[in-house]
């Protein structure tokens, strides 16, 4: 597994490098071609607590979590976790579901940092919107830990939102 670690106005020293890599190192056991994956670990301070996310982007499949603790170190602990739950939790379904010829997510993050004029937007992601059917979509917004997931529907070719209401059911809104 290939891992990029870096600091958002920290640096990154040689024993926390070491460390996220060892913990990282036990979720190749779960993926095919460790090798040919990478996975991005960001450290921030916003406060006195260390924020730490780290995203694995797979074939058919983001994993993604992220933890605010006063240290580095447990935060880094707790995230191995809660990925190793996200794949354990899911992996039924991914077996199940057989999405093996998927394409692979092209995910384009731009951080914005925002102007005097303009304070609302924080953060823009361009995302290139992947044919799947309602059920993958679902699968992918709560792997994500998300409450909504844009994709294109694979039988209108349609680009479609997926959301989870507050009863805890989903509803989907249509793009015309």
């Amino acid at each position: 597994m290939n891992i990029s670690i870096r600091g958002s106005k920290l640096e990154i020293t040689e024993a926390m490098k070491e460390y996220a890599t060892e913990k990282l190192k036990k979720l190749e056991k779960y993926v095919e071609n460790p090798e040919n994956v990478n996975a991005t670990v960001i450290v921030k301070i916003p406060n006195r607590l260390h924020k730490v996310e780290i995203t694995i982007p797979l074939k058919t499949i983001i994993l993604r979590a992220e933890e605010e603790k006063e240290d580095f170190y447990s935060a880094i602990d707790i995230l191995i976790d809660k990925l190793e739950r996200q794949i354990r939790k899911n992996k039924t379904r991914l077996q199940t579901k057989k999405i093996k010829e998927a394409k692979e997510f092209a995910f384009d993050y731009i951080a914005s940092i925002p102007e005097e004029e303009d304070k609302k937007v924080l953060k823009r992601k361009k995302i290139e919107a992947k044919p799947m059917d309602e059920e993958e979509a679902i699968l992918q917004m709560e792997l994500l830990g998300h409450q909504f997931y844009l994709y294109k529907d694979i039988q209108t070719n349609q680009i479609m939102v997926v959301y989870k209401r507050k009863d805890g059911n989903y509803g989907i809104i249509e793009a015309e």
